[in-house]
């Protein structure tokens, strides 16, 4: 009579479990991942490593209660249209894009599906969300940064580099995030004396031209704006500041870590450790239109002291201690 009863006691408690909780043990949740960058950029596997490790810390494990599909587009936009349509026919349980130009394809492809994003400047104007506090649709997410990035990071290259008068500001002009860090820039620049010069960045050869120009003059400096293109052009980028010795701030970490001078911007990886969280959310039950879109909460100021000797830079020591990390 004990055995029968244990086994009746166990057989409705297990009939009790919530539905959701049981849908985990049995059901794999489908995971897709659409990312900019090409399949081999250290940079992209170390932000989509993040990203698993955190689902794992969460309880989802590729291969045992999750599937995750992976697609790297290379910056390319064709590419990205033909990932979409192909996620959007595996009917993913949620997405997570990269860069405000997955984002669009992917709400096309299947508005049905729940979208997260990381990395995009301004989801509000390009349409993903009605709100920040209040998306509104089927995609949430995190933004890349504000727009008034741009005036500081003018501000620091003058602080490293005083005598620069000029300055080439790499961009991508197809992309309105493009154009909204180019005029907070150029909002910033008359008060720091400096005259700036847009380089767009369709091609490789129109950016080392166009660089090859501007470093005729004297006391020339370059940033480089945020964009799925300079992400793909890195280390061509790195190596034309290094030939034509221009002074460079860049948005993103891994441009000070492959040799550029310095970088001042969001901690990426972070924010997809942070996608995860809202993945895990969505999977749960909770709907993106319920999820505010959040802001950077970590900023990144990255000193390459080789870079900087190469240039015949010295670094002021206000900035040595405000740096979050030197590299020697």
């Amino acid at each position: 009579m004990r055995r029968r009863e244990f086994i009746t006691l166990v057989s409705a408690a297990i009939a009790a479990w919530p539905p959701v909780s049981r849908a985990q043990s049995t059901e794999r949740k489908r995971v897709a991942v659409l990312i900019t960058l090409p399949a081999d950029d250290r940079r992209g596997q170390t932000f989509v490593a993040a990203f698993i490790e955190r689902l794992q810390q969460l309880g989802w494990n590729d291969g045992r209660n999750a599937q995750i599909e992976t697609r790297w587009a290379a910056a390319d936009g064709e590419r990205i249209r033909t990932y979409a349509t192909e996620l959007a026919a595996l009917a993913p349980d949620v997405v997570l894009a990269t860069g405000a130009v997955t984002v669009g394809p992917l709400l096309s492809a299947i508005p049905s599906i729940p979208v997260v994003f990381v990395i995009v400047p301004d989801p509000v104007g390009a349409g993903f969300v009605a709100s920040l506090a209040r998306p509104g649709g089927n995609a949430t997410g995190f933004l890349m940064f504000e727009y008034a990035i741009g005036a500081k990071w003018l501000e620091l290259l003058k602080e490293i580099a005083p005598r620069i008068t000029r300055a080439a500001v790499i961009r991508d002009p197809t992309n309105p995030a493009g154009t909204g860090q180019w005029g907070a820039i150029q909002v910033a620049a008359p008060s720091f004396g400096v005259e700036l010069s847009p380089v767009n960045v369709r091609s490789p050869g129109e950016i080392e031209g166009t660089l090859a120009d501007f470093a005729r003059k004297p006391n020339g400096g370059l940033i480089v704006t945020a964009s799925a293109l300079a992400a793909s052009h890195r280390e061509l980028i790195i190596a034309l500041a290094a030939r034509y010795k221009l002074p460079a701030v860049y948005y993103e970490y891994n441009f000070a870590a492959g040799g550029g001078l310095f970088s001042y911007g969001p901690d990426f990886a972070d924010q997809y450790r942070a996608a995860a969280g809202y993945v895990d959310r969505i999977l749960k039950g909770e709907k993106p239109a319920d999820l505010p879109v959040q802001a950077p909460t970590k900023y990144e100021l990255v000193l390459n002291l080789k870079s900087a000797k190469a240039l015949g830079l010295t670094v002021p020591p206000s900035l040595l201690a405000r740096a979050d990390q030197v590299i020697e």
